[in-house]
């Protein structure tokens, strides 16, 4: 089964990635890449996948959180 491009924001959360009240910040400061369909914003999962793996890395190297 192919992965689905565009789901909800509570989808998005219930995947881990990301918590839900983070995501809906970053929708409304317009930092995460999605659609408004109605009164639905649906979020670009890979494209978002991509953009936080990005924060992750800095000049191509990825940051290692341990102390």
């Amino acid at each position: 089964m192919t992965e689905k491009i565009f789901l909800t924001i509570r989808q998005v959360a219930k995947t881990g990635l990301i918590s839900e009240n983070a995501l809906r910040r970053l929708v409304k400061e317009d930092k995460a890449p999605f659609i408004k369909s109605g009164n639905r914003y649906l979020i670009n999962y890979p494209l978002l996948k991509e953009q936080l793996f990005n924060l992750n890395s800095i000049d191509g190297e990825k940051i290692d959180n341990a102390v």
